[in-house]
């Protein structure tokens, strides 16, 4: 069978990756968590988050608009889906981010996929994740644990990054392992002795995790590692299955279906983290966004503009933030997808600098080259 790019991005694969080990954290007033959702495959921001009221909406996408929703505010609403994200929403602790993405234009799913891991502006120039490089810049780079193969790009770029993955193999025996370490330790290759170390932890710390695609299970444990405090400080899921050409539907369609893989993770993360989820950040993360208009097989195409789902205690309060851009015509870009008037990276740029507690400046010429990045700290989060 030939391997097409939208059979590549089917499915809704869960997989998860905690890192941000052993940072040296003295109270849980001091521990701050961020957790990135990654949606690959395009999320529609419209039926995440559709607009209220709006003819030029319906007209193109009739078959498309949500039978039910959820009030945000006067303009906005929610998907039913996404009740999790809701309840905390109405507890002040959800924020959406409409009319963003990356400035990325071509509507490729890997070129995409890979900017919105790396933060670049060019495909494939950069080989580390803006995660990454962020956690580093903050020292958070000691016995990070990646729960699946392989560590994603989003966090390369952190020293002595480390990943487990459960197979029916056995690892070797101690006894091999400390002798490969005796020989490699006289010809000064540190490295390779500090992997040998690594591997050995392995077959202590790590021999009770379980590998799972089931989102419950995966959060849960993710927000129990999360809570305690010396555990990770960073999580990072991927959710497949948002590239819907085809019947993409409303509130029961295929869309909505990956929205309501989102909320589970949302839901067990919540449950798992305990009172700590006051001291967390959830971000979502997606390519671009979907066209307006609807296609012939009821379905979508590659857009632009889409949104950013948020929540936890260390949002300053729920809202809707956006520079929106209008639905009409003349407001769409190139005449036929929501325009993005909100860099992403600020979002995220903002998002680590008041999680890792590193100055925006810093992070904006370290971590993204001294882009034109707006700091959106203090309107989006509490510092």
């Amino acid at each position: 069978m030939k391997i097409s790019r939208r059979n590549f991005l089917k499915g809704s694969l869960i997989t998860l990756f905690l890192s941000g080990y052993n940072f040296p954290v003295y109270s849980y007033s001091k521990k701050k968590n961020l957790v990135v959702i990654m949606l690959r495959g395009a999320m529609d921001g419209l039926t995440a988050v559709p607009i209220i009221g709006n003819n030029d909406f319906k007209k193109q996408r009739k078959n498309l608009v949500l039978e039910k929703s959820l009030k945000l505010n006067s303009d906005f609403a929610l998907n039913p889906r996404l009740i999790n994200f809701y309840d905390l929403w109405k507890n002040g602790m959800g924020t959406v981010i409409h009319a963003t993405n990356i400035p990325y234009t071509k509507r490729s799913h890997f070129d995409g996929q890979n900017l919105m891991e790396t933060g670049s502006r060019t495909p494939y120039a950069i080989k580390t994740g803006w995660l990454g490089r962020g956690m580093k810049l903050s020292n958070l780079e000691r016995n990070s644990l990646a729960l699946s193969l392989p560590i994603p790009l989003l966090l390369r770029g952190v020293p002595k990054n480390d990943n487990y993955y459960p197979t029916k193999g056995k690892l070797p025996r101690k006894e091999i392992l400390n002798i490969l370490k005796s020989v490699y330790s006289d010809r000064s290759e540190k490295d390779l002795v500090e992997i040998l170390e690594i591997i050995q932890k392995k077959s202590n710390n790590y021999s009770n995790y379980k590998l799972s695609t089931n989102n419950k299970i995966l959060g849960y444990e993710a927000g129990k590692e999360l809570a305690k405090i010396d555990g990770p400080r960073v999580a990072v899921f991927e959710v497949n299955g948002f590239d819907t050409h085809v019947s993409q539907g409303g509130v029961d369609g295929t869309h909505s279906d990956c929205l309501d893989e989102i909320d589970k993770i949302i839901k067990s993360l919540k449950k798992g983290l305990g009172k700590q989820i006051n001291n967390t950040l959830i971000v979502t993360l997606t390519e671009f966004g979907r066209s307006i208009k609807q296609n012939d097989a009821l379905g979508t195409e590659h857009g632009y503009g889409t949104a950013i789902l948020m929540a936890g205690g260390i949002l300053k309060k729920k809202q809707v933030y956006t520079d929106w851009p209008g639905l009409k015509k003349k407001d769409l870009f190139e005449g036929r997808d929501l325009n993005s008037t909100i860099d992403s990276r600020s979002v995220y740029a903002s998002a680590m600098s008041a999680v890792f507690d590193i100055d925006f400046k810093l992070i904006k010429e370290k971590v993204f080259w001294g882009e034109n990045l707006e700091n959106l700290s203090e309107k989006l989060f509490k510092v």
